[in-house]
């Protein structure tokens, strides 16, 4: 049998085969269809980390420390999944925590399902990156909020050939009364309707600074951050902003977005949260004691800031 050449990328996914079938004593079929493999890929996956040295009697590789970190993580915020990267100096934080939750949909994502997408720097890179994927498996997309033009520019920088279902609307109007005439619109509730019940949905996690992507894209002002900070906002999803325990805040603001918010959020499943970085700790802390996310992508310094900081 044709030795399989391992890159940085067959590592990362050999490791979780080999924690899976080693550790957690699945069946090479069982590891397969939770990685969405076939069985044959997953034994040579398993023969090739043999033959490397990368497994011997136990995971030799430096995605150990994470795979545990992953299984703390699930435990004590009754996560249903969770991925966690190592730490890389010097690289972009948002590029590989987008990269990660795109590999993380690549093997859940089946030929016809469909995925809901918020909007950010990390979830613009987990677009850019699954291009590929959505037009070999068909996927369908929709998007969780308005702002056409956020999901246009991932996608054209994509090369998707698949038309995506976005809402005609931007993110925020101008008043509460426009806001809820756009969201009783037939074509515009459906698309919320049809996002909502999306096979899977991936979200960014703002924070509360001047460098936060709702003021970098002017929906509110560098001057509005401080007050909202002293008001308790300690992040964001979908332009929803939320209190140190998760719970939605009532703000002027939310009755001018377009877009799914927080309690139909918490009502749908398999909801990713994708952020990482020290600024991104709290807001990602207060997400998960709120029970908006049901799996997690982050870094590894992320998920042990969120491990100690979820015993104070």
């Amino acid at each position: 049998m044709e030795e399989l050449a391992l890159n940085e990328a067959d590592d990362a996914l050999l490791a979780r085969v080999a924690w899976l079938y080693y550790n957690d004593g699945l069946t090479q079929s069982e590891v397969g269809h939770q990685l969405n493999l076939s069985r044959i890929k997953v034994s040579r996956l398993l023969d090739a980390g043999r033959a490397s040295g990368l497994i011997e009697v136990r995971i030799n590789s430096r995605q150990q420390g994470c795979l545990e970190i992953e299984t703390r993580l699930q435990e004590r915020f009754r996560l249903k999944d969770c991925r966690v990267i190592p730490d890389s100096t010097g690289a972009d934080i948002d590029a590989r925590i987008g990269q990660a939750a795109a590999t993380f949909l690549m093997q859940k994502l089946n030929p016809g399902d469909s995925l809901a997408v918020g909007w950010g720097a990390t979830v613009s890179n987990a677009i850019r990156v699954l291009g590929h994927v959505v037009h070999e498996r068909r996927i369908e997309l929709f998007s969780l909020t308005g702002g056409v033009q956020t999901y246009v520019q991932g996608m054209r920088e994509a090369h998707w050939d698949r038309t995506p279902n976005i809402i005609p609307a931007p993110l925020v109007v101008s008043t509460p009364e426009l806001a809820a005439a756009l969201l009783r619109e037939p074509a515009i509730s459906s698309l919320l309707n049809q996002a909502i019940a999306a096979d899977y949905k991936l979200v960014g996690i703002g924070g509360i600074s001047e460098q936060a992507t709702v003021v970098s894209q002017g929906y509110i002002t560098a001057g509005e951050i401080e007050p909202l900070r002293r008001s308790g906002a300690r992040g964001d999803v979908l332009c929803r902003f939320y209190d140190r325990t998760g719970q939605d805040m009532e703000l002027p603001l939310h009755e001018r977005v377009i877009g799914v918010d927080l309690v139909q959020l918490r009502d749908c499943e398999q909801v990713i949260g994708a952020a990482g970085g020290p600024n991104k700790v709290t807001p990602i802390l207060a997400a998960l004691r709120g029970q908006i996310l049901d799996i997690l992508v982050t870094d590894e310094a992320t998920a042990l800031s969120l491990l100690d900081a979820a015993e104070d």
